[in-house]
């Protein structure tokens, strides 16, 4: 039976994996999935990589992904600054360290948050990509739909410059994000939580040096996460959720004197914000409660939107995108989704089943933050840390390790499969952006 579509005459060209998204997910997968040496293509929507991303955090667990690929000397060259602690406030004026990622040491090689722009990360990852003779990364394509034969997914459609097109797989896997495309179109179910904040990026430009902890300041009814960067703080100011329009239509005096109130150190600087560079991230949290169909998988957030508590989904998405790229090498070399079949199905089930407890424990703590941090401190219930964490956090300081453990290793980690692993290259010509 020949694909259906609207558009038989298509220009048709062929992969053994299409990989719908160069986010982190996905140009992870393809860059394992070509060092297996399986023919994989890579569908990337945009020109280049040059957005503002604002989910910025590479974590310990990726950090050692890259070294295991070979490429962390690379990445290490690129600008970037680190988070080595979480900060609380306490009802004192002061601070308590809530979580330590020195304390992580004897699991990872590198015990704190990168903080880098993700375009950087992004490119050394498609570098790398493109020095694999069966790796193909399309930008400006955009993918419109899947193509199916029968009830089985067998590629996708796409628009880019030259015109529509279409793209057969024996595989497609989806990594375009939280509004996947690609979920939409194959009608999978998915399953939602309620998550009643919002939040508001920008920067505040800064010449001070800021130290490598994170610091959460909260007060009437405020919250403001300021994460120290290279030359400025990035900010996420967090309110209930559909209250953009209401927010902007204050002023940005009033956005001003709100987050002066609680970053007063740094008013000057606050001083120069303008409403048009705060960047609102409507919130959402769900999962798929089916990953797969027959010729497709979803992993990243094409399977699960995270939110923002603990910036983790960076990282949850490299760990599927991993472990896919574990189980799918083999059979995709051997033609197992060429066709519908049990053990084509079985796969897929099985990339799923090793991603689900993870992706619930995480989404189960983003939900206790929300509950009992999160949104007290917006209703002005919370302006500090419990006396009770406090407390003990001074007595046993050991007890800062099990944040760090949860946000930078996470509940299932994931290791480099021994056949993507590469020794660090020698310097090439330096790529570092000015």
């Amino acid at each position: 039976m020949a694909p259906s579509s609207e558009h038989q005459t298509l220009p048709t060209s062929t992969t053994t994996c299409a990989v719908v998204g160069g986010g982190p997910a996905g140009l992870v997968l393809g860059l394992l999935l070509a060092r297996a040496g399986v023919q994989v293509t890579v569908l990337e929507k945009h020109a280049d990589f040059l957005r503002d991303f604002r989910g910025d955090t590479v974590h310990p667990t990726t950090l050692d992904l890259l070294e295991d690929l070979g490429l962390f000397e690379e990445f290490d060259r690129l600008p970037h600054s680190r988070v080595s602690r979480v900060e609380l406030p306490t009802g004192d004026g002061g601070a308590v360290v809530a979580g330590d990622f020195s304390r992580i040491r004897r699991w990872v090689h590198h015990p704190y948050i990168a903080m880098v722009p993700q375009w950087d990360l992004l490119n050394l990852l498609a570098d790398a990509g493109r020095r694999e003779p069966t790796y193909t990364l399309l930008t400006k394509h955009e993918v419109t739909g899947v193509v199916r034969e029968g009830n089985r997914v067998v590629g996708v459609d796409y628009t880019c410059p030259e015109g529509p097109g279409r793209l057969l797989a024996d595989l497609v896997v989806a990594c375009d994000g939280r509004w996947s495309v690609v979920r939409r179109s194959a009608g999978l179910p998915t399953r939602e939580f309620a998550c009643p904040f919002d939040v508001w990026w920008f920067r505040i430009p800064t010449s001070t040096r800021v130290g490598e902890s994170l610091l959460p300041r909260l007060g009437d009814g405020k919250l403001v996460i300021a994460i120290p960067r290279e030359g400025y703080l990035q900010a996420g100011y967090l309110g209930r959720k559909g209250t953009d329009a209401q927010l902007r239509a204050r002023g940005v005096e009033a956005f001003r004197a709100d987050v002066t109130e609680l970053l007063p150190e740094l008013a000057d600087e606050i001083a120069t914000i303008e409403m048009a560079d705060v960047k609102h991230l409507d919130v959402r949290m769900d999962r798929l409660t089916r990953w797969h169909a027959p010729g497709l998988l979803c992993i990243g957030d094409a399977a699960h939107a995270m939110s923002p508590a603990g910036g983790v989904g960076i990282n949850l998405a490299v760990q599927d995108a991993v472990a896919a790229a574990r189980r799918l090498a083999a059979p995709l070399r051997r033609g197992v989704f060429r066709r519908s079949g049990p053990e084509a199905e079985k796969v897929l089930a099985q990339v799923q089943r090793r991603r689900t407890v993870p992706t619930v424990v995480v989404q189960a703590v983003q939900r206790l933050l929300h509950a009992r941090l999160l949104m007290p401190a917006l209703e002005g219930k919370v302006a500090a840390a419990p006396r009770g964490l406090v407390q003990l956090v001074r007595r046993v300081p050991a007890v800062t390790a099990v944040p760090a453990i949860v946000v930078g290793i996470g509940p299932r980690p994931e290791r480099a499969p021994a056949w993507a692993c590469r020794p660090a290259r020698a310097p090439g010509p330096d790529r570092t952006r000015k």
